[in-house]
């Protein structure tokens, strides 16, 4: 006999027994009738039935309809609260990537709540120090960008590909009239209340994240041991030592990559200085760290942008800045990167662009930055558990 006849022999078997039992059990109260041995209450109403039958179809049909019902209210609650779950998801991987510093400084004697304190004043300082020093050069090179980028377009109507195209959809004078005015920001965000408002939400997310990391990295023990006890005893060794290697991955992304955008950040700093175009060189390199946290396409954007703002300001600029930004790429990609990820996310690179090109397509940027970590958490618990599972087999 094969294990399907077996098993539906053993359902009907079941089946059979339970209803033996509500026959016995309903037996059993009309005789309880006859002998008059029932409560007053019942006497009154009468016998209760058997059991509801969990097998019947309107059994199943309404529980079934309840729990998609259920389910439906949690994913709109969810989706309700996206927003503020992407902050604690962006305080967690902060909180991750200043954990090495904070476990450095333990190593060498200091209290976690001290060396905590150490690490967000450090941190704090160099915002302040950002804000003070650096953030009004970088204002005044915006503007002094945005002044002169009237002219770069006048520039480009002296190229004849260009100008037919102007002749035919008149871009470039539509464009300069919009750059001139002075309102491309305000239309951007919805006008001057659009830009109030951003810039106060904008504000108001840093606070909280800020907050939200200081609170997960003073506490990132306890918390991580509150989730490793949802795990069952036998198994929560095992579970305790992946997630570790899991916060110490995502640790070492977040550090490695603010390394790898500072290096592209000063490079191309101190290379504007040495062409001439320190006039807007702290602005641009600024732009080319920030972007450069972006994986895959972050580095390259900046690029464009930085060579053309050169060959609008002088044509033998925007030739040595395309070839500063090409060699640069492939040092970064083959040079850099490698050796500053190699301890923390050792991807194959096609992971790494389904992984940047799925998180892009979920969150935007924030999804295309953590998307890599994320695969590399999935990559890691893939080899280590449903691998190992398999080969036991």
């Amino acid at each position: 006999m094969s294990k399907e006849h077996v098993e539906a022999a053993e359902e009907a078997a079941d089946r059979a027994e339970d209803a033996a039992d509500r026959a016995e059990d309903t037996a059993a109260q009309v005789e309880a009738v006859h002998d008059g041995e029932l409560a007053e209450h019942d006497r009154q109403y009468g016998v209760q039935g058997p059991p509801f039958e969990h097998r019947s179809p309107f059994y199943l049909g309404f529980f079934g309809a309840l729990g998609a019902l259920l389910a439906y209210f949690l994913w709109s609650a969810l989706m309700g609260i996206g927003s503020t779950l992407l902050l604690i998801v962006v305080s967690l991987f902060l909180a991750a990537g200043l954990n090495p510093s904070v476990e450095a400084l333990e190593h060498r004697g200091l209290r976690r709540s001290w060396a905590v304190t150490a690490v967000i004043t450090a941190f704090l300082g160099a915002v302040a120090l950002f804000v003070v020093a650096i953030a009004p050069v970088i204002t005044d090179q915006v503007t002094a960008i945005s002044k002169n980028a009237p002219e770069w377009l006048e520039r480009l109507q002296e190229n004849r590909q260009i100008q037919k195209l102007d002749d035919e959809y008149d871009i470039i004078s539509k464009v300069q009239d919009y750059v001139a005015n002075g309102d491309f920001v305000s239309g951007l965000f919805g006008g001057v209340l659009g830009v109030g408002l951003k810039i106060l939400g904008a504000l108001f997310n840093a606070f909280i994240i800020l907050v939200l990391t200081l609170y997960f990295l003073s506490s990132l023990e306890k918390t991580k041991q509150a989730f490793y006890r949802l795990a069952p005893a036998s198994r929560r060794t095992r579970v305790s030592l992946l997630g570790d290697q899991i916060v110490r991955n995502v640790g070492g992304y977040v550090s490695g990559a603010f390394i790898v955008a500072l290096c592209a950040g000063v490079s191309t700093l101190v290379f504007l200085f040495a062409i001439g175009l320190g006039e807007y060189a702290v602005a641009l390199a600024f732009v080319v760290a920030l972007l450069d946290v972006i994986p895959m396409i972050g580095a390259t954007i900046g690029a464009v942008v930085v060579t053309a703002i050169a060959f609008a300001t002088d044509v033998k600029m925007g030739i040595l800045c395309a070839i500063f930004f090409l060699i640069y790429q492939q040092v970064e990609n083959y040079l850099v990167y490698p050796r500053v990820m190699s301890k923390s996310v050792d991807l194959p690179g096609a992971v790494i662009v389904i992984a940047a090109l799925m998180g892009a397509g979920l969150l935007g940027v924030v999804g295309a930055l953590l998307a890599i970590p994320t695969a590399a958490a999935i990559l890691l618990i893939m080899r280590e558990v449903v691998v190992r599972r398999q080969d036991a087999r």
